[in-house]
This record gives structure tokens, sequence and C-alpha cells, in this order.
């Protein structure tokens, strides 16, 4: 089994599926790379670099900023639009960068340099094949970057939400994802520190066509802002509140 086609989950293939699949060829002129900031001067400026490249600086970047240090300035001086914000969580932040630009495609990513922005054509190619979300599987290939806590973590967070969403999934918590607009804008967002599970959780049970690709993880740059205990106990909460509501709501 490819890679490619290991990666694929899928809610089915309701009215929100036959909207994806619109015969539409998305170009990076269509994207809107988004992201939430905190303190990241160590490792944006790579960030930025490297999407610019890959995407030919046709990508729209746009930062919710909440730090203390150079980076909104590390930001703006790459091109980026920053709005800036007043610290209150990673959810607020990326809800917040999600719903600011009004291209076609919105992609989320983290500013610590983990995640492989060269495969940004791969998402985006996913999105071209009528995939309404395109999620990226950091733990397909092991994930050797991570620390072994976080990816033990992380393993249980994708068990816990397959089995209340009747569902195989394999990274609930990934940063980098692709979506249609009209997926962001038709669901409301609630959860902060568990939003990363959310955005994936709702959009599959609401039966948008998602696919998990799988894709390269690196060691963060910079120290990690999330506590591993504080934190994962706040996803896993999330995970089942969002499970549940989808479920029953």
């Amino acid at each position: 089994m490819s890679s490619g086609e290991q990666a694929e989950a899928t809610g089915g293939t309701d009215e929100h599926g036959e909207q994806g699949v619109q015969n539409a060829e998305y170009t990076f002129e269509d994207v809107s790379v988004v992201m939430g900031t905190y303190n990241e001067e160590e490792a944006i400026g790579n960030v930025l670099s490297d999407i610019e490249d890959v995407t030919d600086g046709q990508a729209e970047v746009v930062c919710v900023d909440g730090s203390s240090d150079r980076s909104p300035e590390i930001a703006r001086e790459h091109g980026a639009t920053v709005v800036e914000q007043r610290p209150q969580g990673y959810g607020v932040a990326v809800r917040a960068a999600i719903l600011e630009p009004d291209r076609p495609i919105v992609v989320t990513t983290d500013c610590d340099d983990t995640y492989p922005m060269e495969q940004l054509p791969e998402f985006l190619e996913s999105i071209n094949e009528g995939y309404d979300v395109v999620s990226g599987d950091r733990l397909y290939h092991g994930a050797d970057a991570m620390p072994a806590f976080n990816r033990l973590g992380n393993h249980a967070f994708a068990a816990l939400a397959s089995v209340l969403m009747g569902t195989r999934v394999h990274d609930t918590t990934t940063g980098m994802r692709a979506y249609r607009r009209e997926v962001v804008e038709s669901i409301r967002w609630t959860e902060n520190t568990g939003l990363s599970a959310e955005l994936l959780i709702r959009p599959l049970m609401r039966g948008y066509d998602v696919r998990e690709h799988p894709i390269e993880y690196r060691e963060r740059a910079g120290e990690t802002k999330l506590d591993p205990i504080e934190g994962g106990a706040a996803i896993a909460k999330s995970i089942v509140t969002v499970c549940l509501e989808e479920r029953f709501g």
C-alpha cells in the first residue's frame, strides 16, 4: 500500500463531498497559508522563506500574532499580513487566522519549522482531486523528531477519536492541513487548545471528504509553549466533547 493510499479517511460522499468536486484547478494564487504566532522569532523566518520558495511567492500568508519578540516584524519583512491579537491561546489565534483571508483554499501550519512546506504542492494536488480537507499525518513516518511522550499521546488521541467517530484516523492534532474555504466558514469552531483535533473531527463527522496525507516532521526550533500534561488533558477533553456534540448535538 502506498503512502497516499494508506492515508485516506473519508466521512462519506453526501452533498458536502459533491460540492468539493468542482473541476477547478487551483494554483497557489488561490491559497492562503495561515498560522498563529507567539514568540517564534527563531523559526518564523525559515518557515516564511520556505513558503515563498515553494509557492514562488504566490501564496498569501497571514499570521495572527500575540508575540512580545520580533516575530511580527520578521513576518512583515517577509510580506506576510500580520493581525495583532492579545495572547488568548492556540485555538483563538488559529481560528482568527483561518477566517481572516478570503482565498478559496486555506492551509494551516505552525511557525516552529516542524512542518514540511515543500509538501504544499501535494496538498494542493489533493484539493484539486476533489478532497475538502487534506490533513498532514506526522505519525506515518514515525515522527522520530517528536518527543516520545508527545508521540505516545498523539497515538492515544487518534485512537480515542477513532473509537468515538467510528472512523479510523491517524493524527488528530497535526497543525498542517489544507481546507476548502466553504468548510472553515460553514462550521462554528469552539475549542482552544483542542482546536487542531476539532478541525479534523467536525468535517469528518459532517460528511466532508478528508484525506490524511503522510508528511515528514522535523525537530522544532525554539521552546514549546504547551505543557504536555495540561495540554494533553485539554485535547482529550476536546476530542470527547466535539465527538459527542457531532453525534448527539
